[in-house]
């Protein structure tokens, strides 16, 4: 029961608020689910970016901070140089993937912390955003480009579908691949890893490079639906990240970081805002309930990796017995 407790409790949240005569009305209303699943799209690439280092036992605080580098990166090129839409997008995406090879070179090469690397990272783009954007936002981008980040298909916000395209691809790479498999064992055990022949070191840079590219997806798509860029250091993308990567950690795969479960988790702290604002909370709430998240996903999901780990510690001693 343990993997689906999280989806069930999604379920009773979505009920709870379709209900409730305060958010009934405009909770499964088109406009609400419009901007819940389209604000969420961000949130989930940033997600799942967080995710592949943290696979391969690692931290990575500047994912936020490259999400909002690839958005400056890419409302810049459009509105200050008049580059294309395609190499404007090149461009955002290309410059999370360097920053997170970077990463990756100073943890996985160097051998630095990748708590404080990673953090120290995040805190110089944002000094650096602040410093290119003069703390101003940067606005007139491609119509078509903006079209492209508020427009629906078959109902659902455009958005939705790349994210989805790019779920369906991170899943794979994850679950149906020998890179896959050998990260999840380098972050399960690192020395037992190399020992049996695992490059390390060159997987743990590559999951760096992974979480590089997909931040920088992220930003393409955030500058895509506020039609432009922000002056910001990324915080109020990492924390919602984090909360939603660390509560998919106890679903569907409890105990381990995966693909569906964050993706569960991304939609049970969407909800649960969207719900408590519709029923009139006031604005802090987003934050206080972020946090709260936050700490018992981190919690859990720690109880449940070290169960885990006992019980494959006491089934090999049965066998060794």
């Amino acid at each position: 029961m343990e993997r689906f407790a999280l989806p069930i409790l999604l379920l009773v949240i979505i009920g709870f608020f379709a209900l409730n005569p305060e958010s009934s009305k405009l909770f499964f209303s088109p406009a609400n689910v419009s901007v819940v699943l389209g604000n969420q799209a961000v949130i989930t690439l940033v997600a799942v970016a967080v995710l592949f280092p943290l696979v391969a036992g690692h931290f990575d605080f500047s994912v936020g901070g490259l999400a909002v580098l690839s958005s400056v990166v890419t409302a810049a090129a459009m509105a200050e140089y008049s580059l294309p839409i395609p190499l404007a997008c090149l461009l955002g995406v290309a410059s999370g993937a360097v920053i997170g090879t970077v990463n990756g070179i100073l943890v996985a090469r160097f051998g630095m912390n990748a708590f404080v690397s990673t953090l120290g990272m995040a805190t110089l783009l944002g000094g650096l955003i602040q410093w290119y954007t003069g703390g101003m936002a940067i606005i007139g981008v491609a119509r078509s480009f903006t079209a492209f980040g508020s427009g629906t298909w078959l109902g659902l916000p455009s958005v939705v579908f790349v994210v989805i395209v790019l779920l369906l691809m991170a899943w794979y790479l994850l679950t149906n691949t020998p890179y896959g498999r050998s990260l999840y064992a380098i972050g399960s055990n690192a020395r037992a890893a190399e020992l049996v022949g695992l490059p390390k070191n060159r997987y743990t840079l590559l999951a760096f490079t992974i979480s590089g590219t997909l931040a920088g997806l992220a930003g393409v798509i955030l500058a895509a639906r506020t039609g432009g860029a922000n002056a910001d250091n990324g915080t109020y993308l990492l924390f919602p990240a984090l909360a939603a990567v660390f509560l998919g950690a106890t679903a569907i795969q409890p105990g381990r970081f995966n693909i569906v479960g964050t993706v569960v988790g991304v939609l049970f702290v969407a909800v649960s805002v969207s719900g408590l604002i519709l029923s009139g909370a006031a604005n802090w709430v987003d934050q206080v309930f972020n946090g709260l998240a936050l700490l018992v996903a981190v919690g859990l999901s720690s109880y449940l990796r070290d169960r885990r780990s006992g019980k494959r510690g006491r089934s090999k001693s049965k066998l060794a017995t």
